[in-house]
């Protein structure tokens, strides 16, 4: 998941985005791709909804859309052969992605979608609400961007620790349907192939165990001239385990992402000297964020308020992961130990 995504978006012409659309001359081919790994219940949970999505996309004159599903499971043992089989469906692909890596799988995404004008990705333990992906394919066919990036709303197992409620980690983005943004995550995601491949654009395999891969690439698409747009309309729930709303957790992830950041930045630097200038900048806003969150988490403290205490302390964590970043660490979230 993607929590408190910190880019501030480009706001362009949301208007043109509600316009009614054209129907195609020729019809377009859609693939929805669900990348799993060792989840299978959540996969029979995801499944059968985005299947009744496809389908009524398939039918709706108004589209002239083709639609498939694509699971890719990123388990050599191939754990979710079993729950794809059960749903026999002829609008269903299965293929097994033995590299590790969530970069890996989402690239097999690519490599067997190579006759599809359109990939939508969604996680596999997300549940599209309705009108999910017609939306997102709707907010394509007006603004005929590179990729259109869907709402993420986060419902929980169980309820928040008042700390962690206090701190208010789990509010995801919410903007016009439109709207121009620098950056998204892969959860809820539409990518225009054409442009994709005209780019030449990939998830970069070397992330692929410590997340950020779909940070990387969306920055990377929009540095080539790539446009990528909001739409409101298109939402799928994310089920947050119990497991992923404790303290521990939360700023684990505060750390990785802020580690996650300045490996990006890196990334992107081409020169020696940029790559100095991205680690100078990182050391100094990392500091910052580590001094203003200690401030924040004394002050929370001495006044007896969570919000101050998880918000400062999040921060603290952020700030510690962009320093490791910055002089080459990085953490591997998604690393495999032998079961």
């Amino acid at each position: 998941m993607r929590e408190n995504e910190p880019m501030v978006p480009d706001h362009g012409d949301p208007a043109s985005a509600s316009a009614p659309a054209p129907r195609p001359a020729v019809a377009l081919t859609l693939t929805v791709a669900v990348l799993t790994y060792r989840r299978p219940a959540e996969l029979a949970r995801a499944l059968p909804a985005i299947l009744d999505q496809v389908r009524a996309l398939g039918t709706d004159a108004q589209f002239a859309v083709s639609a498939d599903v694509l699971v890719v499971d990123n388990d050599e043992a191939a754990t979710a052969r079993l729950v794809v089989d059960a749903l026999d469906s002829p609008l269903l692909r299965y293929v097994v992605e033995p590299r590790p890596g969530i970069a890996a799988a989402r690239n097999r995404a690519l490599d067997e979608t190579v006759g599809s004008d359109l990939l939508v990705f969604i996680d596999d333990d997300e549940r599209p609400r309705t009108g999910w992906l017609s939306h997102l394919v709707r907010t394509w066919q007006v603004t005929r961007a590179a990729a259109v990036s869907g709402r993420v709303i986060s419902e929980f197992d169980a309820g928040l620790d008042p700390w962690v409620a206090a701190g208010d980690f789990f509010r995801r983005r919410s903007m016009r349907t439109g709207t121009e943004i620098r950056v998204a995550a892969a959860g809820n995601l539409l990518l225009d192939l054409r442009q994709i491949r005209g780019l030449g654009l990939r998830f970069d395999s070397s992330l692929g165990l410590s997340g950020g891969e779909d940070t990387l690439f969306s920055r990377q698409l929009q540095h080539r001239a790539g446009r990528i747009v909001w739409c409101e309309e298109s939402a799928a729930t994310d089920f947050v385990p119990a497991a992923r709303t404790t303290r521990r957790w939360v700023l684990r992830r505060a750390w990785s992402h802020g580690n996650t950041e300045s490996v990006i930045d890196l990334h992107l630097a081409h020169s020696s000297f940029r790559r100095t200038l991205v680690r100078v900048n990182a050391t100094v806003h990392g500091l910052a964020r580590v001094a203003g969150g200690g401030g924040r988490y004394v002050l929370g403290l001495l006044t007896g308020s969570n919000r101050h205490q998880a918000r400062g302390l999040r921060s603290v964590c952020r700030g510690t992961g962009m320093l490791a970043g910055a002089f080459g660490v990085v953490y591997e979230e998604y690393a495999r130990t032998e079961s």
